[in-house]
């Protein structure tokens, strides 16, 4: 690669110690130069103790964030952070061993680079027989090259980007719930740069495995996309739009639920269908929720 520029690894936590420590001991497996990256903790309230851990590992630092929510988290870790890269990845995901190398690679590779997402690999419990919300996981989230290829946003579950970058379009939006990778993102692509997807700077992420993680998500998410939405002043539409989408997606939910070939059984992929269905209103009244308790939105 020639010259290693020196990397700060950006990770927030809130209660994960276990799979913190997994991911710890994949970056300390990085064919990267050890001495040219750091690993930023960014403890986000967490009543484990996170501190003991962190000692462990000679690139690790701890440094913890008041106000709440992971991308202020991540905006306490870039302010601190001595990198002109900055990599970011979640403390359930396992970093393959070459990912700072490939992704550092990528980014200096391309011109004017934005940012770089890699692939984030699905992991099921039993990766013979996963359960159908495992499925659903895998089919409508983390879906990185299509974020990068459609949306032009990367997730911060495997994202690389310079430090200037943020000096030039701002730090992420920490008011939002979620979808503040691709509040983020488009203001980058805005300002004219490359976003790239990479297929060779992976890393592993489990699975969701039960409906309540499912559901937990989906309204994270929603509430993040209710409040882009509401910044931008579109909250009669979102109302009219929100009642329109009452229909329940019976087509596309079959569709997806009995093409997929990693479920076997006709059983399964019944699961599978319904449970899109249900995801599809949690969705749905979520938002209806917040518009209709929103007071300012007339």
């Amino acid at each position: 690669m020639g010259e290693y520029p020196f990397v700060s690894v950006i990770i927030p936590v809130l209660n994960d110690r276990d799979r913190l420590e997994i991911c710890l001991q994949a970056l300390e497996k990085q064919t990267y130069p050890p001495e040219l990256y750091e690993a930023i903790i960014v403890d986000n309230g967490s009543v484990e103790n996170i501190e003991s851990l962190i000692k462990k590992f000679p690139q690790a630092s701890l440094i913890f964030e008041v106000q709440r929510g992971s991308y202020a988290a991540r905006n306490k870790g870039i302010s601190l952070a001595k990198g002109e890269i900055i990599a970011f990845t979640d403390s359930d995901c396992i970093p393959a061993p070459n990912w700072l190398e490939a992704g550092v690679r990528q980014l200096l590779l391309i011109p004017n680079c934005g940012f770089v997402a890699g692939k984030i690999k699905i992991l099921f419990q039993d990766k013979n027989f996963p359960t159908a919300v495992e499925v659903f996981d895998s089919i409508f989230n983390l879906q990185q090259e299509k974020y990068v290829q459609k949306y032009h946003y990367g997730a911060t579950a495997n994202l690389f980007t310079f430090k200037k970058i943020f000096e030039e379009v701002g730090y992420f939006n920490f008011s939002l719930k979620s979808g503040g990778d691709a509040e983020w993102g488009g203001r980058v692509f805005a300002r004219g740069y490359s976003v790239i997807y990479a297929d060779d700077t992976c890393v592993e992420h489990p699975a969701r495995n039960s409906l309540a993680q499912l559901t937990k998500k989906v309204i994270r998410q929603t509430g993040g996309s209710y409040d882009k939405e509401k910044n931008q002043k579109q909250k009669r539409a979102i109302l009219i739009t929100s009642l329109l989408g009452f229909r329940p997606p019976l087509r596309s939910a079959f569709r997806k639920a009995f093409s997929t070939d990693t479920l076997k059984s006709r059983s399964r992929r019944l699961k599978l269908f319904f449970i899109i269905l249900l995801i599809y209103y949690v969705s749905f009244f979520e938002k209806l929720r917040l518009q209709l308790g929103d007071k300012s939105k007339w």
